[in-house]
Formats: C-alpha cells, sequence, structure tokens
C-alpha cells in the first residue's frame, strides 16, 4: 500500500507547537497537506500553508526538520504516512481558512490531541528544549 505523501510546517512560537484541526475531525495536524502533481516541497508547502492559514513562507528560508513515517490517521487499513517536515520563516498572522476548524499552540502535555506524526515532532521538539 503506497503510503500518503505529504508535506508539514513546524513552527514554534514562545515555546509551542503550531497545529490546526480541519473541519470534521478531532485531532491537531502540523499545517501543510499533501503535494499537487509535479510540485515540489517549496511550492507545494507554501501552498497549503497560504490556503490553510492565510500566511506566505519564505521560500529561501526552508529548512529540513524531519522525514517522518507513521501511521496515518484515520486509515482502519494500516495506511501510513511519509511527511516530509520543515520549518521556515513568514509573513503575516496566521489565522485559520474556511477549511480549519480550529489553530491551537500545543505543549508536548498535549501530544494526545494529536495523530502519531504530531505526537513525533512534539516529542522531539521536548527533547531538544524546544517546547515545554
Amino acid at each position: 500500500m503506497t503510503p500518503i505523501d505529504a508535506l508539514a510546517w513546524v513552527h514554534v512560537r514562545d515555546r509551542r507547537l503550531l497545529s490546526v484541526r480541519t473541519t470534521g475531525k478531532e485531532k491537531f495536524y502540523l499545517p501543510g497537506g499533501k503535494r499537487e502533481p509535479g510540485e515540489g516541497d517549496v511550492e507545494g508547502l507554501c501552498r497549503e500553508i497560504r490556503e490553510e492559514l492565510g500566511v506566505a513562507l519564505d521560500p529561501l528560508s526552508f529548512r529540513f526538520f524531519a522525514l517522518l513515517d507513521e501511521q496515518a490517521d484515520g486509515f482502519a487499513d494500516g495506511r501510513r504516512v511519509r511527511m516530509t517536515c520543515y520549518t521556515a520563516d513568514h509573513t503575516g498572522e496566521p489565522e485559520p481558512s474556511a477549511e480549519i476548524a480550529e489553530a491551537a499552540w500545543l505543549r508536548a502535555a498535549d501530544a494526545a490531541a494529536c495523530p502519531p506524526a504530531g505526537q513525533r515532532v512534539l516529542r522531539m521538539l521536548s527533547e531538544a528544549g524546544l517546547v515545554d
């Protein structure tokens, strides 16, 4: 079974990780999503973040954070997600778009509110002393 190919923005502010909850979902996800055909990582993630949060990522500031292979949330068939995560500078204040029900700034203690990939990123950030 082919894993879900996803891109994610890892954005920490005040020792908390920005996460979003899409309409109709219970879990908080890292902002981002699936790339369109022919899109590279930078182009796809810039588009997704603009659509979800209305901010512009600086393409020249992208820094690789991690490549994750985790259980995909919401799939009973055992499907996995292959998520390439980046940090990047941005302009604008993140505000949820129509497809995003809620944005939240999570601490390591909030990991249970996230699917496995988000839990892993919170753990990595906590171990590095970047989130509380």
